[in-house]
């Protein structure tokens, strides 16, 4: 892991949890059920923002990845080894975060948040939980021992992203908003673009490191996707180009 990133960790892991409190207590938190922007950047940072940050920035000596999940759930892992039910692995860190993502964005919901503050914790309080188990998966520090095939992680990014993309989608095709109380707010369509643009900045990187590292067929490096960052998978141009690592 490169040295800089070490020190970087604890910024990651302060700002993950800056954020978090700044979107959920006042005067962010009171503004964001008022408005229709506020409250998409509050959205996108408690379901993908704040788990990136907290898990990249969680100090690899402390980290267990199963701790981010139910007990009930962390029977999936092999404790002798890799886990042998990649796909079962992979549908428990997956789907309660595409499950949280649309229930907190129901326009019955959405509304019910506009008149009760206490529904904003909660949000906090299951979002995040659930963002970290899929990035405990994506990027934290046990993937060089402990992980999903890449294209599978891959996909679950990817995945992720869209699903926050598609309901962006459907609240820049409405006319109002998806929220009664929000139809009156004209700018719905900038809501929009901050439902696109966090979720791209948090999960394309891993999406495309992933991926790169898969076809050239380099060994993951033990930094997540920021070392798979600082250390491309483009195969050397210098000799015979490999055939890609899925191929052979």
């Amino acid at each position: 892991m490169p040295q800089g990133f070490r020190r970087l960790r604890p910024l990651l892991l302060l700002a993950a949890v800056a954020m978090s409190l700044i979107m959920a207590l006042p005067p962010v938190g009171r503004y964001a059920r008022q408005d229709e922007v506020a409250q998409a950047f509050q959205f996108v940072v408690f379901a993908a923002a704040a788990p990136a940050l907290l898990v990249l920035g969680w100090p690899a000596r402390l980290f267990r990845a199963s701790r981010f999940l139910p007990p009930a759930l962390r029977r999936v892992r092999d404790p002798r080894g890799p886990a042998t039910r990649p796909a079962l692995r992979a549908s428990a860190a997956l789907l309660p975060v595409l499950a949280l993502v649309i229930v907190w964005r129901v326009p019955v919901v959405l509304a019910a948040m506009d008149r009760d503050p206490g529904l904003t914790a909660l949000e906090l309080v299951t979002l995040v939980p659930a963002g970290c188990a899929l990035w405990a998966e994506l990027a934290g520090p046990h993937v060089t021992r402990d992980a999903l095939p890449r294209p599978l992680r891959a996909t679950m990014a990817a995945v992720a992203m869209w699903s926050i993309w598609a309901i962006a989608y459907i609240a820049g095709m409405s006319t109002t908003g998806l929220a009664h109380a929000q139809s009156a707010v004209p700018d719905h369509q900038l809501a929009v673009g901050v439902m696109w643009a966090v979720p791209a900045v948090c999960y394309v990187p891993v999406v495309f490191a992933t991926m790169m590292s898969w076809l050239g067929g380099h060994e993951e490096p033990a930094a997540g996707v920021v070392g798979l960052l600082a250390d491309p998978a483009w195969p050397d141009t210098s000799g015979p180009l490999p055939p890609p690592r899925g191929w052979r």
